[in-house]
């Protein structure tokens, strides 16, 4: 069995992509799993290849895996770590952090395959304020 698509955030900032989560829990009711990717592993700001790694394997429920990062390092990052871990279903996302994040959630909480969060994601980038 599987369940809904998951999200991985690759932050160079845990506070960031912390409050980011929270915010996507309330959205999404906790099914949809939110796994961080962020900061380094001895918790200053940057990117981590393993912390990446582990995130879209902990994030993976079989139905598949977006992956957002939020900008420059943490996309060659994430890029590599993809590269060299390949799996059925992780894709790497070119959308706005929080708004991709929310619409990915808000998605793939209604149980929608992973190409339509995905489309969602990268939809976001058009959504305007006001």
């Amino acid at each position: 069995m599987t369940g809904p698509v998951g999200v991985v955030l690759v932050s160079h900032s845990a506070a960031m992509a912390a409050g980011l989560r929270e915010l996507l829990r309330e959205l999404g009711s906790d099914a949809v799993p939110v796994v961080l990717a962020a900061g380094t592993e001895d918790g200053r700001l940057g990117t981590s290849y393993d912390l990446i790694v582990r995130a879209v394997a902990a994030a993976d429920t079989g139905s598949g895996v977006v992956v957002l990062p939020d900008l420059g390092s943490s996309v060659l990052t994430a890029v590599t770590a993809l590269a060299d871990h390949p799996r059925p279903g992780a894709v790497l996302v070119d959308a706005p952090f929080v708004e991709g994040a929310v619409a990915a959630v808000v998605t793939a909480s209604t149980g929608a395959a992973l190409a339509e969060v995905v489309a969602a994601a990268e939809e976001a980038r058009g959504y305007r304020k006001f």
